[in-house]
């Protein structure tokens, strides 16, 4: 078997929308998203702390690398999830979350993604779905830090103990399964 003649089937998608928690819980329930990991993108020095990001000391922005499996789940199915599960046209905030560590991006890691990222952005921008503008950046992926392990899974992990979790994510949470039934990994969305 030659390895370099393979062609991998999983493929991964860079977001922030806000605070990673929130997307984090959104794509661990869609089906064809094999891996979640909250993190940080986009910005400076090395190897940032989550305390460093959220000071605004860096430019980093609050991201989720998701591993999907291309034959279940398009990159194309992953951006129009992202435009419905948060604000894509509030710079540098979402909700009461603000800086620009919370800004709305799409790190993209090939021409094809970068194609693919700016053709949805405008299709989604123009379905009106959102009454202003949207401020979505779309940007090249530098690097991609894995932030602490109490962020991984931080919503399945802290959901009946932090307001955060029961007032802010749940409802982006049910919004999906709302909306996106065919998505969903088991029946019910997990709750």
């Amino acid at each position: 078997m030659n390895i370099d003649n393979m062609v991998p089937i999983h493929d991964y998608a860079i977001l922030g929308g806000g605070c990673f928690w929130c997307l984090d819980a959104v794509y661990r329930r869609v089906s064809g998203v094999v891996s979640v990991k909250s993190g940080f993108s986009g910005g400076g020095p090395k190897r940032p702390t989550y305390e460093e990001v959220c000071g605004g000391l860096t430019d980093y922005a609050e991201v989720v690398c998701i591993e999907f499996d291309r034959d279940q789940i398009s990159y194309e199915d992953i951006l129009e999830i992202f435009w419905h599960i948060h604000d894509p046209t509030t710079l540098n905030r979402q909700g009461n979350d603000v800086g620009r560590h919370y800004r709305s991006v799409i790190f993209y890691v090939s021409p094809e993604q970068k194609a693919a990222a700016e053709k949805s952005k405008k299709e989604f921008q123009e379905r009106g779905i959102y009454p202003s503008p949207f401020v979505t950046e779309i940007s090249f992926l530098d690097i991609f830090y894995l932030a602490e392990d109490y962020h991984q899974n931080y919503y399945d992990m802290n959901r009946m103990a932090n307001p955060y979790c029961m007032a802010v994510i749940d409802p982006k949470v049910r919004k999906f399964i709302k909306e996106y039934p065919d998505f969903l990994k088991e029946p019910g969305g997990g709750f």
